[in-house]
């Protein structure tokens, strides 16, 4: 059952929100809709771990000082002389 809203915006918003409404072909209520609707869309279960990427996982130790920028740039560095 729809019901109506009242909201108070900026007159700059509403009118840059019509023209994006009319470009897109859809009514200024129904991309309001589907912006609130996905607002509030509750959030999924987090994304399950496969067995492949937890066997992997805590494989590689790195030294708690390492610069990763750092070492990154040598990479690239190195890579391209």
């Amino acid at each position: 059952m729809d019901k109506k809203l009242t909201l108070s915006l900026d007159n700059t918003i509403i009118e840059k929100a019509k023209k994006y409404a009319k470009s897109n072909n859809v009514s200024l209520s129904k991309l309001i809709e589907s912006y609130l609707a996905t607002l509030t869309k509750q959030k999924r279960d987090s994304t399950k771990i496969t067995p492949l990427v937890e066997s992997l996982s805590g494989v590689i130790s790195l030294d708690k000082d390492l610069d990763v920028k750092e070492a990154y740039s040598d990479y690239l560095i190195e890579k391209y002389k």
